[in-house]
This record gives C-alpha cells, sequence and structure tokens, in this order.
C-alpha cells in the first residue's frame, strides 16, 4: 500500500506526517537539524541542514511513498529577509525530497490544510473583534471562515493540536520543563494537517 508524506517545512523544524492511503497515521514526528559548528554564513547553515535532512529522508525509501504534500510557507513576516529564508529553505528541501524520493512533492497553504483536514474549524462569526455581536443585517452577509467560533485571537496552532489530539490519543506529546507545549509540537500537526487535507480534499473531488 502507497504512502504519503507530509512535511511542514521551517528554518528550526520540519515537521513529519506519513500516513498510509486509507488515512491511517504510521508515524508523527519531527527533525529539528542543529549544526555544530554553526556557519557564519547563514546561507552555509541552511545548506547544511538540507544535508542533515537528506540523510533522514533515506529511512523512507523501501516504504512506497507516492505522495508527497508540503505546506506552502507563510509569508506574512514584515521581514523581508525571513520570508526570503523561508522560501529559500523550503525550495532547497522540496528539491532534496524529489531526490531521495523520487516523488515531485505537492504543495498546500495553511488555510486549505485547515479548512480541509478540519472542516467544522470554518463557521460564520457572531462577534467583532471586541466582543460585540452583529446585527441582524450584518449577519446576512456573513460567510463561514476559519476559526469563525473561536474569539478573533485565538491560538490557531494550539487549536490544530487539539484536534489533532483528539484523533490520535496515542501520540506522546513534547513538553517543556514548564509543563508547556514544545514549539515542535506543532510543527508535527500541520505536517498532520497536510496530509488529512488532501485526504479529504480528494475524496470531495476538488
Amino acid at each position: 500500500m502507497g504512502k504519503i508524506l507530509g512535511l511542514d517545512v521551517s528554518t528550526k523544524t520540519i515537521g513529519v506526517a506519513l500516513f498510509d492511503e486509507n488515512g491511517k497515521l504510521w508515524e508523527l514526528t519531527h527533525v529539528t537539524p542543529k549544526v555544530k559548528p554553526q556557519p557564519k554564513i547563514k546561507l552555509e547553515e541552511l545548506f547544511r541542514k538540507v544535508d542533515i535532512f537528506e540523510r533522514y529522508l533515506t529511512k523512507y525509501i523501501e516504504l512506497d511513498i507516492d505522495r508527497v504534500v508540503i505546506e506552502e510557507p507563510l509569508l506574512s513576516s514584515n521581514n523581508v529577509y525571513t520570508v526570503a529564508t523561508l522560501l529559500r529553505f523550503n525550495g532547497m528541501i522540496s528539491k532534496v525530497t524529489e531526490e531521495v524520493l523520487g516523488v515531485t512533492p505537492e504543495f498546500i497553504s495553511s488555510n486549505d490544510a485547515r479548512r480541509y483536514a478540519f472542516p467544522e474549524l470554518e463557521q460564520v462569526r457572531t462577534h467583532d473583534k471586541k466582543g460585540n455581536p452583529y446585527n441582524e443585517k450584518q449577519m446576512k452577509n456573513k460567510k463561514p471562515v476559519l476559526f469563525g467560533a473561536y474569539p478573533w485571537d485565538v491560538d490557531k496552532k494550539m487549536i490544530v493540536w487539539e484536534k489533532v489530539a483528539e484523533l490520535e490519543p496515542h501520540i506522546v506529546w513534547e513538553y517543556t520543563r514548564n509543563n508547556t507545549l514544545k514549539k515542535e509540537n506543532f510543527d508535527m500537526t500541520d505536517a498532520y494537517a497536510t496530509v488529512l487535507a488532501v485526504l479529504n480534499r480528494d475524496k470531495l473531488g476538488k
């Protein structure tokens, strides 16, 4: 049976989710490449991180992976350098994934990943940012939006984590000394959402 690999790529951590074609989760983990000694040139550090991830990917060569889904970089940062670096690294990871696994990756935006993975997250907002309810006239023009049932400032990554944790109760999550979730967990759940999203989207014929 073919497998689907989902990746959530950031320059610090890469979330990894492996499913079979029936939607069964085989593995949910992350790779946090650490380059030592750390190069003075940022691009060189990215190259070394790609090398580390390439070696990690070799464990999947014999697993009959025929589909790879990567979350598109979120380009909301005001820092042009940060955006450029993330795009560059995402491209490198995409290329090395194709070279190692022989599969051309497909991409999905974070919004589409959440929308198709967890369609119940799309609901009509009933209150404005200040918590005031919309009147009847305003409500007529409202359409369902992601996280519409939650407060405007909700931690969206935490909501996605809660959804995945509910679906996969056997997963052992990573915590800090203060008993808070490590950020790596959110990279993992974002990777999970990418695969679940394309599986659900395929069922809808979109």
